[in-house]
């Protein structure tokens, strides 16, 4: 299929509409079936008046992205694929806000299912991308003017370590208002302009969904939010990344674009980490790494800003990365 940027735009008003039109339709509808978000106790104290903030809002992303791609499937086998792999994210992450929600649980499903499962949705993707084409072994090297690399055998493990590592980031990421929205949507815009740089036209409508959608949910999401997109959203999310820098053989711009949500892994390994060598003690006031910008005295949507304009930096860095590698 061969996509223009036009049917890009096109796919990211439809999600766009469609998700201002779905919030304030089903914010109230998941406020009366106390859909409500569960604020951990240890974190920070302005946080506590968000108890009972509807969330599970990542519904609503992922109805308003699949109205935004449905005109542009339809012979597209990768951006099925994709989209596929974005649902299925959702679903984990569906779960695991029903049992912290419904089952009144809040850690969400058990971490080995939770891994487990993601495990199982990474790697058929991957196998379900070999059977499209047998190309999909390569990594592109940033700043090494188009040069790719054979992953050979260690492709597999490589790319579900990226992939896994990316759909927790920006689970991890989903803390403060509107914080994986508007990352994540400036990462979608990098990856929509690389895809359209690479010649993979294929895939500009999905982008443009998602990108669309987000900006939508954005005007609920933002502070002080509305809705959360819950681990539905995030997990959504993340496997929609993860997917899209695949089927581009971008798995190392992550590193680059996506370094908030590296930051954020990196921040709770440490904490747990430096926690258990020291016997108690902690490297940050708190992990996630937002939330220890926060427990600094800085207002939530200062950090949510300046999350953003780090990564539309890194998003520029990853721009010059790509230099030679358009046909």
């Amino acid at each position: 299929m061969d996509f223009s940027l036009e049917t890009a735009i096109f796919a990211a008003l439809i999600a766009f509409f469609a998700n201002v039109i779905l919030c304030p339709l089903l914010i109230p509808i998941l406020k009366k079936i106390k859909f409500g978000q569960n604020v951990r106790d240890d974190g920070p104290k302005s946080h506590l008046q968000k108890t009972g903030t509807p969330t599970m809002g990542g519904i609503i992303i992922i109805v308003s992205f699949l109205a935004g791609v449905a005109f542009f499937l339809q012979g597209n086998t990768t951006g099925v694929l994709v989209v596929a792999v974005t649902i299925a994210f959702g679903v984990i992450g569906f779960l695991d806000d029903y049992v912290k929600v419904i089952k009144k649980r809040s850690l969400g499903l058990r971490a080995a299912t939770k891994f487990m499962l993601q495990i199982f949705v990474g790697g058929l993707f991957l196998f379900l991308l070999s059977t499209v084409s047998d190309g999909y072994n390569y990594f592109l090297v940033p700043f090494m003017n188009g040069h790719s690399i054979n992953m050979g055998w260690f492709f597999v493990p490589a790319t579900l370590f990226i992939l896994l590592g990316t759909v927790n980031g920006v689970n991890f990421t989903d803390g403060l208002d509107g914080l994986a929205s508007s990352v994540t949507a400036i990462v979608a815009v990098f990856f929509l302009l690389g895809a359209y740089i690479l010649g993979n036209n294929e895939l500009l409508p999905i982008i443009g969904a998602v990108a669309g959608s987000l900006l939508g949910f954005l005007l609920f999401n933002s502070h002080p939010a509305k809705v959360f997109m819950g681990d539905t959203g995030s997990l959504a999310l993340g496997g929609f990344v993860g997917a899209i820098a695949v089927v581009l053989e971008m798995q190392l711009f992550l590193a680059i674009v996506g370094l908030v949500y590296v930051f954020e892994v990196l921040s709770v390994v440490l904490q747990v980490g430096y926690f258990k060598l020291t016997k108690g003690k902690r490297l940050f006031k708190m992990a996630p790494l937002h939330h220890h910008f926060e427990l600094m005295g800085i207002p939530e949507a200062k950090v949510v800003a300046m999350f953003c304009i780090f990564t539309i930096i890194m998003v520029l860095f990853g721009f010059l990365a790509m230099f030679g590698f358009a046909a």
